[in-house]
């Protein structure tokens, strides 16, 4: 009986430290998100002309210091570009706060679907797409 008891407590031990090194819990999630003209997002849009610098804002909410956000820039569609073309990435570790993805390029952007993936973490929370105009 005693060391029926004695491997209970073991397999009881190592199922704790298992859970203790694979779970991972936070309250953190993103809030609104939208494409905009401005950094703040005062000019939300989802059709953007050649010229313009593409931001994504998001609210984080409910977030420690060390969250991770990532946002995932691709071009779905896009006129002389292979489909699902990823154009950049870009990270921001915060806690609870509005945070401001920015993509801009030298040159004007070729008319197309464009979206952005905006990951919490590991996993994809949500996805933002929008268009560039003639």
């Amino acid at each position: 009986m005693k060391k029926k008891f004695g491997l209970v407590l073991m397999m009881l031990a190592l199922f704790l430290a298992a859970a203790a090194c694979g779970f991972s819990f936070t309250t953190a999630n993103l809030g609104s998100a939208q494409m905009a003209r401005d950094p703040g997002g005062n000019q939300p849009t989802t059709t953007f002309s050649p010229g313009d610098t593409f931001y994504a804002v998001v609210d984080l909410d409910n977030a420690p210091d060390d969250t991770v956000v990532r946002a995932v820039w691709t071009a779905v569609d896009v006129e002389g570009t292979e489909p699902n073309t990823q154009i950049d990435t870009a990270e921001i570790t915060t806690g609870s706060n509005q945070l401001h993805f920015t993509l801009e390029n030298d040159s004007p952007w070729p008319p197309g679907e464009y979206q952005v993936e905006l990951y919490l973490g590991d996993e994809l929370e949500e996805t933002l797409s929008f268009e560039v105009g003639e």
